[in-house]
């Protein structure tokens, strides 16, 4: 497995795990989805196995202080392998921030594994 900052090669892999998770708005607009991954403040990543993506996270961040989880997922035939876990430290430094913050309502037991306050959300420190 490779990690690797997302580009246009990865949006069909990126866009069938958010298909698979039942996530409706990126693979509505395939132009939208790579805009908003490739936007400014925005920090993607890829988990790459040969040539199949299978995870991905999307950051928002001001590059000093503050970061946001908008998406992370791994593939579910890929779960439990530490890719969730590597995905999240290979981004967090590339954002520039301090910190990670989420709100999640399906994961509380994996965020909860990293060192973090709980807020309403999580507040990660990479």
């Amino acid at each position: 497995m490779n990690l690797t900052r997302y580009d246009r090669t990865h949006l069909d892999g990126v866009l069938a795990i958010c298909a698979a998770e039942d996530w409706p708005s990126f693979p509505a607009d395939p132009d939208r989805a790579h805009t908003v991954l490739t936007a400014p403040g925005v920090t993607s990543v890829v988990a790459v196995d040969g040539n199949e993506v299978v995870g991905f996270a999307y950051l928002q961040s001001d590059g000093h202080i503050q970061a946001h989880l908008s998406l992370m997922a791994v593939r579910a035939d890929h779960r439990r392998q530490g890719i969730g876990r590597a995905l999240l430290e290979y981004a967090g430094p590339l954002t520039g921030a301090l910190r990670v913050d989420l709100v999640t309502d399906t994961a509380e037991d994996f965020y909860q594994s990293f060192q973090h306050h709980s807020y309403r959300g999580f507040r990660i420190y990479p």
